[in-house]
């Protein structure tokens, strides 16, 4: 009985080598939004600060990537306003200007003063703030001003969350980011923080009281605040 050679189609093999195609961007898009999520997690650290030229031989190589694969996640943040793209020069962390500062502290006052107001005592948020204030408390106590600062965002985030609106907070993550480059572009770190470390312990007070309505006044009172120590700080700094 005499054997059949069966021979591959070559729409077969073409669905085969697009499925292999597709599968390879995927993974590459994802590997691109990993080193993203790292470099997100460096500037709110405080260890990336605004202006921070990024180069992309020495990244490559600490983050064991391909320069393929980081330049798609530099260009994920640039589209977040995160990082800037300068022609000749390269990739820089961006630095926010006093339009963006003002912005900034605007939506703030937007979202964290609504979500403070309907927030309770127990809330997991309300635990978040308080764990975070504990933080901040334990290093203002061994001098770590950045981490201070870090558990500042942290505090603020988990006001957000009071909101139980997971869209909020994502969308909060963003504003964020540009409020740990705003602290960055201050040199002193201890002027900036020192003043609302017990300010924070305050108004998670005021929540846990059951006087949320006040909570959200007197943080609109230490929004209203910060900016404009921000601000007159900042001045000097843009001249």
């Amino acid at each position: 009985m005499m054997e059949r050679t069966v021979t591959a189609r070559p729409d077969a093999d073409a669905a085969g080598s697009l499925s292999s195609l597709v599968e390879r961007q995927a993974t590459g898009v994802a590997q691109s939004h990993r080193i993203a999520a790292r470099l997100r997690e460096r500037i709110v650290a405080g260890t990336l600060k605004p202006g921070a030229h990024l180069s992309e031989a020495a990244l490559s190589e600490e983050l064991d990537v391909s320069r393929n694969t980081l330049r798609e996640a530099f260009r994920v943040l640039a589209k977040e306003g995160i990082l800037n793209h300068e022609v000749n020069r390269g990739v820089f962390v961006s630095i926010p200007s006093t339009q963006t500062i003002v912005d900034v502290y605007r939506v703030r006052r937007l979202v964290q003063c609504a979500a403070l107001a309907q927030g309770y005592a127990g809330h997991p948020g309300a635990v978040r703030m308080r764990a975070a204030l504990q933080e901040a408390e334990r290093c203002r106590g061994i001098g770590d001003w950045l981490g201070v600062g870090s558990a500042d965002i942290a505090y603020h985030a988990a006001i957000v969350e009071l909101a139980d609106s997971p869209r909020l907070s994502a969308f909060f993550g963003q504003v964020l980011l540009e409020l740990r480059l705003v602290f960055g572009l201050l040199p002193n770190a201890e002027h900036l923080h020192a003043p609302f470390v017990d300010r924070n312990r305050a108004i998670l007070g005021l929540l846990e009281d059951g006087r949320s309505t006040e909570a959200a006044q007197a943080l609109e009172t230490y929004l209203g605040q910060a900016e404009r120590l921000i601000l007159s700080a900042y001045s000097p700094l843009s001249k």
